[in-house]
């Protein structure tokens, strides 16, 4: 061990061999990765760009630290150059040779001048104005790695955004200019339908959006929180996905109007045949409110509107789009129309029956009236003089017209409980007339 001096112990030979050795290794890798820091694809496409906006600030400063890295790097290789060239001069180094490679080696031997750092404008300086500035070969790797790693993040960050976005952009552009086309095809313009809007307004924002990715690429990156790493991030896709999927919307828009083009036809027929049976099932109701009105008295009957000319109206004009191959106009019109022709015939559908009902309650009583004759005539009591009664005089209200339905019931009850005692059953007790009247009320 050598004499203590201003950069600790002196080193020996075997110190000195070790340390050449290790700087060495290190000026190789440093070698290697500025080579590859200069030949990046990412680097070559920021020095021909016309940036904008952040990524512009940043390659200046980025730019400003390459430079200072090649003339730090220049240093360091002088300085190592000047250690082997020292240590080389004799097998057996001197003390002055071991002296001297202790201060190159551990010491701020270093020089960077002033000129070269002023030049670069690196951040990482202190004294800007300083003729030159004294580094150790430690201190000088420490820099290096420092300025390295963040020019290389910025370099690695654009180059992803740039590999990843605009190509994907490109082909959104390609799938919108087909999406436009068939849309023309369709009748669906700007101005005339609200796909056709989407469409130009999808169109303008790809456009800016690609020209805003390649002069600004830094705006598009999400750096990955915590991590240290280069390049550690992803980009920011999420205008682009907004845009996707927004021309993915307009294209099933324009799908829907092109399968109504494909079954028009055969919908207008559809609904021309619905149309129809409303019509029919509202003239029975109309016919059945006469004949109800004929034979059953003291009933209220609904009264049957006639159908409605606006679903007709609109149906003439459904036909007319398509005549024209107006399918964008047609599209809606044919959905409205389909939900209300099925409301239409549901309505008069709904109106018959509620016109028929007092048909149908005296049918169920001429039912019911016939079972229990049968009922008594399987168990031997058809001569009956009071079942042939009642029997008789509930036939007459029933098959009479008009018909009172309260008068008919009371009488085809009687008839039931008459028919029950002497089977030795019970019957329901006859209802009062104006128990029929109050539910009718």
């Amino acid at each position: 061990m050598g004499v203590a001096g201003s950069t600790g112990p002196v080193m020996d030979r075997d110190e000195v061999d070790r340390a050449l050795a290790r700087l060495g290794a290190e000026h190789e890798a440093i070698e290697t990765s500025l080579l590859a820091l200069q030949d990046h694809a990412g680097r070559r496409l920021l020095e021909g760009a016309a940036l904008t906006g952040v990524t512009q600030e940043r390659w200046a400063s980025a730019e400003a630290s390459i430079t200072l890295l090649w003339a730090y790097f220049d240093a360091y290789t002088d300085a190592l150059h000047s250690a082997r060239e020292i240590r080389s001069r004799r097998r057996w180094s001197s003390r002055e040779d071991l002296v001297e490679l202790t201060e190159l080696l551990r010491g701020e031997a270093v020089t960077v001048a002033g000129s070269a750092t002023a030049m670069a404008n690196a951040p990482t300086l202190q004294g800007a104005s300083r003729l030159s500035e004294q580094f150790s070969l430690s201190t000088l790797v420490d820099r290096m790695n420092d300025l390295y790693a963040s020019s290389l993040d910025m370099v690695v960050a654009a180059d992803a955004v740039w590999s990843a976005l605009p190509a994907r952009i490109d082909l959104l552009a390609a799938e919108l200019q087909r999406t436009r086309q068939l849309a023309h095809s369709v009748g669906v313009r700007p101005g005339e339908h609200p796909a056709g809007d989407d469409l130009e307004r999808i169109t303008r924002t790809l456009t800016r959006l690609r020209e805003q990715v390649v002069s600004d690429p830094l705006a598009f990156w999400t750096p990955a929180p915590g991590s240290s790493a280069p390049g550690g991030g992803r980009p920011d896709t999420s205008a682009y996905d907004r845009e996707a999927r927004a021309l993915e919307d307009v294209r099933r828009e324009i799908e829907a109007v092109l399968t109504v083009r494909q079954d028009a036809e055969a919908r207008l027929v559809k609904l021309r045949d619905v149309l129809s049976r409303a019509d029919r099932t509202l003239a029975e109701a109309r016919s059945a409110r006469g004949e109800v009105l004929a034979k059953i008295a003291a009933t209220e009957v609904p009264v049957v509107s006639g159908p409605p000319t606006v679903l007709q109206e609109q149906l003439a004009m459904a036909a007319e789009y398509r005549r024209h191959a107006q399918w964008h106009r047609l599209s809606p019109l044919l959905d409205s129309l389909e939900q209300k022709a099925d409301d239409e015939l549901l309505r008069a559908r709904e109106s018959l029956t509620a016109v028929t009902a007092p048909l149908a309650v005296r049918a169920e009583l001429r039912g019911r009236l016939d079972a229990y004759k049968a009922k008594v005539a399987r168990h031997g009591f058809a001569e009956d003089s009071l079942l042939i009664e009642r029997y008789d005089a509930a036939r007459r209200m029933l098959w009479s017209a008009p018909c009172d339905l309260r008068v008919a019931e009371q009488a085809v009850l009687r008839y039931q409980q008459a028919a029950a005692e002497l089977l030795g059953q019970s019957v329901p007790a006859p209802r009062e007339p104006q128990d029929r009247r109050g539910e009718e009320s």
